[in-house]
């Protein structure tokens, strides 16, 4: 049975402003790839940490059963979002340590459902650093961004 992965990044050019969503997801065998799909998407007035939630939540949304997956992300904020800081923000109504509400509070309810459906190990990876699938995810979310950036 291969391995999914899924590199994911998101960018956005201002903050807020035109951003995109990118994904490299690869089933290994062992090290070799014996799979590979691209996906990529944006949006006309959005955050960085929205297009790295929506990375996120794009492969998750794509596997058509329940699968195990690894997510490799660049973004502390989603690795660290799902894995520790939910549990807290749910208890006490979607606010935060400081008791506002938690910001892009849909996008993580998205998330934690999709994730719900797989067994899923996040994995942080610094970004820009050389990373081969992390660079190519980069570069999605970059062509994500292109059409609304023309705006």
């Amino acid at each position: 049975m291969p391995e999914l992965y899924a590199y994911t990044d998101g960018a956005c050019s201002g903050n807020p402003g035109p951003g995109g969503w990118g994904v490299l997801l690869q089933a290994h065998d062992g090290d070799k790839v014996v799979k590979e799909r691209e996906l990529s998407g944006g949006a006309d007035d959005t955050t960085n940490n929205q297009m790295e939630l929506m990375a996120a939540i794009s492969a998750l949304e794509t596997l058509a059963k329940p699968s195990a997956i690894t997510i490799v992300t660049d973004s502390s904020y989603v690795k660290d979002g799902i894995t520790k800081w939910i549990h807290g923000w749910k208890k006490n109504g979607w606010r935060n340590a400081s008791k506002k509400p938690v910001k892009n509070t849909e996008l993580w309810k998205r998330l934690e459902q999709a994730a719900n459906r797989h067994q899923v190990t996040w994995e942080w990876i610094k970004g820009h650093a050389g990373h081969t699938q992390n660079e190519r995810a980069d570069e999605l979310a970059r062509m994500g961004m292109e059409p609304f950036k023309a705006k």
